[in-house]
């Protein structure tokens, strides 16, 4: 392993990103100016390698930081790469980067480009061979100086840091202070032993006393409890007496109450059936008011119905007789037409034979002028030369000049051929769309009364679902008024509801479920009272049991409680218990079931799933006949019992009874709310399916009308397309006739073009020809024979072009009358017939024909005769439901009339009762406080309360005025004296244990300081045999000629010759001295004998000073190994055969001769060690900023020279 590259930014004199290339793993030599940056190179690689910049202030870290003018550094960054091809590192990697950052505020270590802290950096690195108790393996400049200056204590001193003194110094320390707090404690549990054993002296003193006061005390709590007993009897027998007078007068009570809720509940029914019939009529008023608008409309449309249907019947007659006087001019004008088209179809193809005869003799006499100007022009111009040469020169400058004309006309040709196919393409395209133009001008009227038809089926479907809803409507107006009557009675139950808890739980209840129906919850199942039911018999025992309980919300699990109290927290919604299901463990003790102890809990129905909730409230409950038996059950069965009044008596021994009002029930408005929640919820969703359904009707009465409207938007494309139709035909027409005119042009043009070409190719033919002949000065006579009878020819040619010329002339003029009189005069006037004829058609049809509403007039006939029926079913509904309304509030006036008196009856009844349960609570209370006497008595000796049992109860009075004197002369008696002799007998036991275990501890504790001195005696033993072995082989080596070794002082030795010891020799032979007698390491070499007297370093000149302290410091490095070192400038004060021998020696550790090879990174500003290097580097600075390059050993050698000139 070895360092591969460094990488320094900011860092003091290190400003911008200094990369400094690849070191070697042997040697290398840095060299540099004083003040370039040298020592700063080796302050960054401790920076991140050593211990020697923590814990710093923020001075400390800002002079890190880089100095100088430009932008101020932030931060600074030092990154080494180590090459871990050995595995050094155990991470498993070929390299290892190690980085720290420094800022004013950060210091960060980084590994391998990932966060670490410097803990985790220095481990790697002690993994890796750098040990902290010898930090040798960097040598810093002047470290060298200050060991050739230190003293033979401090040379100790160093001794025991390289051996790892530091540990055992740390553990003896800590263990010394163990035991000082040992012994402190010992002090004090002596100290609390001494006080001890004095207060059970004085203890065994106040018992004597104690025992005495104790006899008159007990005689005085059998006197007070005889007296207290035949007190607590009487009470008892009075509270009988007023239960039975009680339960004499709950029996009247009783049955007045049940009969005055029997009352009440007819009350309740009659006052529910009266709503319901009022509903029952506003209903039947709502369909009154609508039927009779529906009555009003369908009057008017009937009305307006039967207006158009005698219209109808007037105008079919003359209709019919316009329609008949267009069919016979239509016929007439197609005929005419037919005759045309007939006629001109046999004219064309003659027009077209003589038309191409005329072109064959035209080319045919264009083709004979031509030749014959040719060879006029060759007779003319045979004069015009001198010789052959100069004729044929001219004859091919007219060929090549006419090359560019044929490919002119050429390209005419080719451009004129592809305008006359599109020009046919085109013609016959648009005669297909007049074709099919025609065949939609003549579909239109039929198509006309199909669609008329089919507006007809779509009005009838539009008309069926306006109906349907229309219906819909009146249901659901009827569901507003049943939802808003639901919604009211709902409100007020729950106001009543509200009245029986405190606001914050009505609030924490109403949040519950609204917070159930946002978020969703599935396992919040409801309060307990909407979760069973039961009799009516039982009601009053269950709310009396229950309680607030009744309230209390089950849900599944205890996450579930927790969500919904957090979200009432967050939103201060009320407040209320929750009953998680998996957090309850109801007692499962045994409750008695017999004829007068019912158990609650069976008298309740409800899910199983909820029996843990129901166990927790009513699972230790029994109803019984009378508040004396449930009593005896609460004491006998430790349980609690109920009557069905509601009196109670608690296992506890407490009574609860009186009046209870049964207008007030809270199981009642539960069950009410419940109703009425339940009637809101069932109306408001089949209000909601009615809306929906409603809406599903909107939208199909919305594709209804749609498609009507998309059917009649039909009809008037197709009544308004004819006139488009009819202009688009001609246009098309006329379109079709201007492309045949150019299409006939361009045919024309066509045969000139060929022409054109034809009198080119013949030109050049001849040209070419005359080229191949002699030159003459006159025609051949082949020539002049072909002049003669082309002159001919050409007059014959000229005859019989003029006559086919006319003669195709009379035919087309003749074409040309029949197609325009076509175009011009009988088509458009066949297109204004069938327009009159459509347009006739479409009036008749938008107008709606008679059949069509006639049939309409007796749809509305019906509905209006359904609509009279409803109304008079309507009108006897409305009469029987008010009938009803009289009868039914006779009845409430009758029974309200004997409510009033049972009321008064069952008032009287309750301030009896009242009375009764006032005498009734003071005696209860005389009966607690008598119990609390007797029980603060305590425990009475057995038989010591009979000789009691038949004195009177003034004697029993004047022997307890007795005692109570008698036990006056005991007030200063401690009564706790048994109890605190006890307490201190225990306290003196454990306080003597854990004295005894100090003294153990302690013993340990001695042992474990011996163990530590021994070992660290040891070490120190062991590390000086090794640095003094070391240092003779290093001396030796760099002084051939000398010797040198190490020496022990000793305490003993002041004042007598000094016993020297050397490693190797007798260091530990026959006894073994204590590390705490030495006092210093000296230094003793010779450097020009191995046997001559060896010299103090004291005694030596500067450079052998310091010859000596590095040969300490390789023996100290080769008793640690690094894996590499730096040295800054260790070489300044040596002498030349010192630094060339210290140089030699670099390289042979750096090279592997003998131990394992080593990198070394040094400074210098001799030549030695350079020629002995394997890299060199150059430190410069410039700009006020330093920078590493790489030079050659020659540069380097030259600068060392340099400087020293």
């Amino acid at each position: 392993m070895h360092i591969k590259q460094i990488i320094i930014q900011g860092f003091k004199s290190y400003k911008d990103q200094t990369i400094i290339e690849p070191f070697s793993p042997k040697h290398n030599v840095i060299v540099g100016r004083n003040g370039s940056g040298k020592s700063n190179f080796f302050a960054a690689i401790r920076f991140v390698l050593s211990d020697a910049y923590t814990q710093m202030g923020r001075e400390e870290r800002g002079a890190l930081l880089h100095e100088g003018a430009g932008s101020a550094v932030m931060s600074a960054f030092v990154e080494i790469h180590f090459d871990n091809s050995d595995d050094r590192f155990p991470t498993g990697k070929s390299e290892v980067v190690i980085r720290r950052t420094i800022g004013m505020k950060k210091d960060e270590y980084s590994l391998d480009r990932k966060n670490a802290t410097k803990t985790d950096v220095m481990n790697l690195l002690e993994s890796a061979g750098f040990s902290r108790s010898n930090p040798y393996y960097i040598v810093p400049q002047g470290r060298v100086t200050a060991l050739t200056n230190m003293k033979d204590n401090e040379r100790l001193i160093l001794l025991k840091e390289v051996a790892g003194t530091q540990v055992y110094e740390a553990r003896r320390a800590e263990s010394l202070k163990i035991m000082t707090e040992t012994n402190n404690k010992r002090e004090k549990i002596d100290e609390l032993l001494h006080y001890i054993q004095d207060r059970l002296t004085e203890l065994e003193e106040e018992k004597e006393e104690l025992k005495d006061y104790q006899e008159k005390d007990k005689e005085r709590r059998c006197l007070q409890y005889t007296i207290d007993h035949r007190e607590q009897l009487a009470i008892a027998e009075e509270l009988d007496n007023l239960e039975e007078r009680r339960n004499a007068g709950a029996e009247d009570t009783g049955d007045s109450e049940e009969r005055f809720r029997q009352g009440d509940r007819e009350l309740a029914e009659i006052h529910a059936e009266i709503n319901e019939l009022k509903q029952q009529i506003d209903f039947l008023n709502v369909d009154k008011k609508q039927l009779e608008t529906e009555r009003k409309d369908n009057s008017r449309a009937k009305a307006k119905i039967e207006l158009d249907v005698k219209n109808l019947t007037d105008g079919q007659a003359a209709a019919q007789q316009t329609r008949s006087q267009y069919q016979t001019d239509l016929d007439s004008l197609e005929t005419s037409i037919q005759q045309h088209e007939a006629e001109l179809a046999q004219i064309t193809p003659e027009y077209d034979t003589r038309l191409q005869e005329e072109a064959t003799v035209k080319g045919e006499l264009d083709g004979a002028e031509a030749t014959r100007q040719r060879l006029y022009a060759k007779q003319g111009r045979n004069a015009r030369f001198r010789s052959k040469r100069e004729r044929d020169d001219w004859l091919r400058a007219e060929i090549n000049n006419s090359y560019p004309q044929l490919a002119k006309v050429k390209a005419v040709r080719v451009q004129n051929a592809e305008d006359i196919a599109e020009l046919e393409k085109s013609i016959t395209d648009t005669e297909n769309i007049i074709s099919q133009l025609r065949e939609q001008l003549e579909g239109l009227g039929s198509n006309n009364e199909t669609m008329q038809a089919q507006i007809q089926e779509a009005k009838s479907e539009r008309d069926r679902l306006m109906d349907e809803r229309k219906e819909l409507w009146r249901e659901d107006a009827k569901l507003d008024s049943v939802l808003s009557n639901a919604s009211n009675q709902l409100r007020q139950a729950e106001q009543e509801l509200s009245h029986t808890m405190d606001q914050n739980t009505s609030r924490g209840l109403a949040a519950v479920r609204r917070i159930k129906q946002q978020h969703q919850l599935e396992g919040v199942y409801g309060t307990l009272a909407e979760l069973f039911d039961v009799r009516d018999r039982y009601r009053r025992a269950v709310e009396v049991t229950a309680g607030q309980s009744l309230f209390h919300y089950v849900v599944d699990n205890d996450d579930t409680a927790s969500k919904i109290i957090e979200i009432l927290q967050r939103e201060k919604a009320g407040r209320i218990t929750f009953m998680p299901l998996n957090r309850l463990r109801p007692n499962q003790s045994t409750v008695p079931s017999a004829t007068d102890a019912l158990p609650m809990i069976d008298q309740l129905q409800f899910d199983p799933l909820y029996e843990k909730a129901f166990q927790q409230v009513f699972g230790q409950t029994v109803i019984c006949p009378n508040l004396t038996i449930a009593g005896q059950y609460a004491r006998s069965h430790n349980v609690n019992g109920v009557t069905l009044d509601g009196d109670r008596s608690d296992k506890k021994g407490a009574f609860t009874g009186g009046s209870i009002d049964s207008k007030h029930s809270r199981l009642e408005a539960v069950r009410n709310v419940s109703k009425w929640r339940d009637e809101y919820e069932t109306q408001k969703t089949r209000s909601v399916e009615i809306k929906r359904t409603l809406e599903m009707k909107d939208q199909e009465i919305t594709r209804a009308v749609g498609n009507l409207q998309k059917l009649e938007q039909k009809r008037a494309q197709q009544e308004n397309s004819y006139g488009p139709l009819l202009q688009e035909l001609r246009s098309k027409d006329n379109d079709v006739q201007n492309k045949r005119d150019t299409l006939d042009a361009k045919h024309r043009a066509s045969t000139k073009i060929e022409a054109n070409m034809k009198a080119l190719t013949d030109q050049q033919n001849a040209h070419e020809a005359e080229i191949a002949a002699e030159f003459k000065k006159a025609l051949t006579r082949d020539e002049e024979t072909q002049l003669e009878n082309l002159s001919s020819t050409v007059q014959d040619l000229r005859q019989q072009y003029s006559n086919l010329s006319s003669a195709r002339s009379e035919i087309e003029s003749r074409k040309t009358i029949l197609e325009i009189e076509l175009r011009e005069n009988l088509r458009p006037r066949l297109d204004q017939l069938r327009t009159q004829v459509f347009d006739d058609r479409s009036s008749a049809g938008s107008r709606g024909t008679l059949k069509e509403s006639q049939i309409e007039l007796k749809r509305i006939n019906t509905r209006i005769a359904t609509v009279e029926s409803k109304l008079t079913e309507l009108e006897s509904s409305l009469e029987a439901a008010a009938a009803r309304i009289q009868d039914l509030q006779t009845q409430h006036t009758t029974t309200k009339t004997s409510l009033d008196e049972i009321a008064v009856s069952i008032e009287k009844s309750q301030k009896r009762t009242e009375k009764s349960i006032r005498k009734r609570r003071i005696l209860t209370v005389q009966a607690s406080e008598v119990s609390a006497r007797i029980r603060d008595l305590g425990i009475l000796p057995h038989g010591a309360l009979e000789k009691y049992e038949r004195m009177k109860s003034d004697a029993v009075v004047k022997r307890l005025h007795k005692v109570n004197e008698a036990l006056k002369k005991y007030g200063h008696v401690n009564k706790k004296a048994f109890e605190q002799y006890n307490n201190f007998t225990q306290q003196r036991e454990t306080l003597t244990t854990r004295r005894e275990e100090l003294d153990k501890s302690q013993t340990r504790i001695d042992e474990l300081i011996q163990v530590l001195d021994q070992r660290k005696d040891e070490a120190i033993e062991r590390t000086f045999k090794q640095v003094s072995k070391e240092f003779a082989k290093v001396f030796e080596k760099l002084v051939p000629a000398g010797r040198g070794r190490l020496v022990i002082q000793r305490k003993a030795d002041r004042g007598v010759e000094q016993e020297e010891q050397e490693d190797g020799e007798d260091a530990t032979g026959g006894r073994k001295e204590s590390v705490e007698n030495y006092t210093g390491v000296g230094i003793s070499v010779s450097f020009n004998s191995k046997h001559d007297d060896q010299q103090r370093i004291q005694q030596l000149s500067g450079g052998q000073k310091s010859l000596c302290a590095l040969a300490l410091v390789f023996a100290i490095q080769q008793c640690d190994p690094a894996p590499f070192y730096l040295f800054d400038e260790i070489d300044a004060n040596l002498d030349a055969q010192y630094r060339t021998a210290v140089a030699h020696h670099l390289r042979d550790i750096s090279s592997g001769d003998g131990d394992a090879g080593a990198q070394f990174i040094c400074t210098t500003f001799r030549p030695e060690m350079l020629h002995v290097a394997q890299k060199c580097y150059g430190v410069r600075y410039q700009k006020k900023s330093s920078n590493v390059v790489v030079v050659t050993r020659e540069e380097a050698l030259e600068f060392v020279e340099g400087e020293k000139q």
